[in-house]
């Protein structure tokens, strides 16, 4: 009798069975992101930026609310701001449109929505996350999930709002660089990329994410982008696949990916990093570089993903020069990161 007291005692207090334990982390996406490309202002405001999205996040589980709710609002925090590719900093297609992909899961039910190629969407996560519970579906696209999100109420705005001159401007630099690329297509690779640099692979990075484990023991993740700069035929990348880019599961982990796509696609990199530590028992942190030091960049990929396990174990990999991201453990700490250590 004593023992059952002692136990109810310690749930009730939120000691037990580790319901005390609640993190999240971010990503604002990866890429050739060099300290010399960086001014200390533009530093500064990424920084600032990243730390405005953890804190969106973070109140809302230390309070006692939903990771489902944290990451979303620390996505959308991140879609607000014009500084990452997503929602508002969206980059430009061929045609020079804003085509923003989405997605967010819940660790607890397996249950996940997604939009792909919404155009007047101002938060697509807010829109992943109804068509997760206001549809029988998994993914919407375009003018269905823009109608779609109108009849649930979520929030329209008119293409320009997603304008900025500085995605405008990287769009015509990397058709600039598409149009070198395609006349160099019959000289040696090794030439090819030595004559582009690594600026013609950078444009194709850009995703904002979160993952994140609340007091109730349920992960989530979410992820927010506006897919790879100059992108043709309605192109989408691994952000609103569910297990490419974006997975949950409280018996693993939550992930979010940054990178290019294509391979993370091929490579199912989200589901695979958990299904790596629910069948060879590796820890999220080996699960995740296993992806992303070894599979990824052998098929030729770049870029990075956050991970949390259901204890709350962390893991930032990424194999590119940087990639903005921080994360806050329940004690308050947190950190703010965009190169390597």
């Amino acid at each position: 009798m004593r023992i059952i007291v002692i136990i109810c005692l310690l749930a009730m207090s939120g000691l037990a069975f580790g319901q005390d334990r609640y993190v999240l982390v971010i990503h604002g996406g990866a890429g050739t992101i060099l300290r010399t490309q960086l001014t200390p202002e533009k530093e500064k405001a990424y920084k600032e930026a990243l730390k405005a999205s953890l804190m969106a996040g973070y109140e809302i589980i230390k309070k006692g609310g939903s990771s489902l709710d944290a990451v979303e609002a620390a996505v959308r925090s991140m879609e607000d701001c014009p500084l990452f590719n997503a929602g508002k900093g969206a980059v430009f297609t061929a045609e020079g449109k804003n085509e923003l992909d989405a997605a967010i899961m819940n660790g607890r039910t397996l249950e996940a929505g997604a939009v792909a190629g919404v155009t007047v969407i101002r938060n697509p996560v807010t829109a992943a996350r109804a068509v997760m519970e206001k549809s029988k579906h998994v993914m919407l696209t375009g003018k269905g999930a823009e109608a779609f999100a109108r009849e649930a109420g979520l929030e329209i705005v008119d293409p320009s709002y997603f304008h900025t001159d500085d995605r405008w401007n990287g769009l015509q630099r990397a058709r600039k660089l598409d149009s070198t690329r395609q006349q160099l297509d019959h000289a040696d690779t090794a030439v090819t990329s030595a004559k582009l640099g690594a600026e013609h692979l950078d444009y194709k990075f850009g995703t904002v994410g979160a993952v994140a484990l609340d007091r109730q023991g349920n992960l989530a993740a979410a992820t927010s982008t506006g897919g790879m700069t100059n992108k043709k035929y309605g192109r989408v990348g691994d952000a609103p696949v569910i297990g490419a880019g974006t997975y949950a599961d409280n018996a693993t982990c939550a992930v979010s990916c940054t990178g290019w796509g294509e391979y993370f696609i091929r490579l199912t990199v989200a589901k695979t990093v958990c299904d790596l530590m629910e069948y060879k028992g590796m820890s999220v942190k080996d699960a995740a570089n296993e992806l992303i030091m070894k599979k990824v960049p052998v098929l030729g990929g770049d870029g990075g993903l956050i991970a949390l396990d259901r204890k709350g174990n962390i893991a930032m990999p990424f194999n590119t020069a940087g990639m903005y991201r921080a994360a806050i453990k329940e004690n308050g700490e947190w950190e703010v990161m965009i190169f390597k250590p």
